[in-house]
């Protein structure tokens, strides 16, 4: 195993618990738009307004928050995402059979995870900060009418539902890294288990031969 390995592994298994923090600080909006029905509201002056229309309100302004951050958080991010690479290429410098596999596997799942960013969460960052929801077709009335584009609620359910996908494939990467170095910690126990036999064998061979010679 390269010395760098270990200090790779953390170059990944760093950035990828930091975009599960970020995801996890997400889950409270999303989970009320897209994994439960809330109850109706309690107050009679509120009984009448759907409740899940509520929570997605907050989801919207939250992202609209969260798009308005300054370029250093942006600036912060991609720095986190390029250090995750920059462990992946140092995995990948000599590799070995280990590191086709697993690292190999991990890095299609950051590289999912990525794309995902770039195509879901900023582009719809984008579009909820604008509030032109199915902008860029002839006409977004007969084309929504048809399902053709979707609106607002679907449009902040597709962001909710990025960060879920988001969160599944960065934990696959953790698993791959843990399935990784216990695979290297097994092969090490074995082989220093075979030189241990090995060094009793050759111990117990010039004893015998010894024995033999007295007899």
């Amino acid at each position: 195993m390269p010395a760098t390995a270990p200090f790779a592994t953390f170059l990944i298994v760093g950035p990828t618990c930091f975009f599960l923090g970020i995801l996890f600080a997400m889950f409270p909006y999303d989970y009320n738009v897209i994994w439960r029905s809330p109850p109706p509201f309690a107050d009679l002056a509120l009984a009448q307004m759907d409740p899940k229309e509520h929570y997605i309100d907050i989801l919207e302004q939250h992202l609209k928050f969260l798009h308005a951050s300054p370029p250093l958080i942006s600036r912060i991010l991609h720095i986190v995402i390029g250090t995750g690479f920059l462990g992946f290429a140092m995995k990948f410098y000599k590799p070995s059979e280990s590191n086709y596999l697993f690292d190999g596997a991990s890095m299609v799942l950051y590289l999912v995870g990525v794309i995902v960013y770039i195509t879901n969460i900023v582009k719809g960052l984008r579009v909820v900060t604008d509030g032109r929801y199915g902008a860029g077709v002839e006409d977004p009335v007969r084309d929504a009418e048809q399902g053709e584009i979707i609106g607002r609620e679907d449009s902040l359910k597709v962001m909710a539902a990025s960060n879920t996908i988001l969160a599944l494939v960065l934990v696959g990467v953790l698993v791959l890294q843990a399935g990784q170095w216990y695979a290297q910690k097994k092969e090490q126990a074995e082989i220093e288990e075979m030189e241990r036999e090995d060094r009793e064998e050759k111990v117990k061979s010039p004893a015998k031969k010894e024995g033999k010679k007295n007899r």
